[in-house]
């Protein structure tokens, strides 16, 4: 108990980290097993573990997700000093009643029918593994770590690393 109760913590920890990284390069694999990353906007994080996106459902990622479903997503707030990586299983599907919950007015742009458009689907993310590297964001106490390092000759601490198994 005490370990789903840590899992379930470290999920809340690492969708805390996100949710104000709007962006996401997403990485599916390609059939002749080539790597391909766009950019994608999480449109929500589930405390499930759940991560989800619109998408064109008849376009490259969605037939690279259907051949295979893993799928990274690398989220980055450099001005924050905060880098995460998302290992998951991705499923391509319609959903209308989900499409209308995740519906913002700026999805027009690329699906110009609206939510009733027949090309718009959804990807949703089944996070199996995540790491991320938060270091702090004071430049004075990133350069105190490196000065300290520097003196002492044990390496920088480069602030908290963690890896997440779900």
């Amino acid at each position: 108990m005490n370990n789903d109760h840590n899992t379930q913590e470290n999920l809340k920890n690492l969708l805390d980290k996100i949710k104000d990284v709007k962006i996401a390069m997403m990485t599916t694999a390609e059939a002749d097993g080539s790597l391909r990353s766009r950019p994608m906007k999480t449109q929500q994080s589930k405390p499930d573990g759940n991560l989800w996106f619109f998408t064109g459902y008849e376009s490259g990622k969605t037939h690279e997700i259907e051949n295979d479903f893993h799928v990274n997503l690398s989220y980055a707030e450099p001005s924050d000093n905060l880098y995460v990586s998302v290992t998951g299983r991705a499923r391509v599907l319609r959903d209308q009643e989900k499409i209308n919950e995740l519906w913002t007015a700026d999805m027009k742009a690329w699906f110009p029918d609206g939510k009733e458009d027949s090309n718009i689907g959804l990807i949703k993310v089944t996070i199996d593994k995540a790491e991320y590297w938060d270091t702090p964001n004071n430049t004075l106490v990133t350069l105190y770590g490196m000065a300290k390092a520097a003196v002492t000759g044990e390496p920088a601490k480069g602030g908290e690393n963690k890896k997440i198994n779900l």
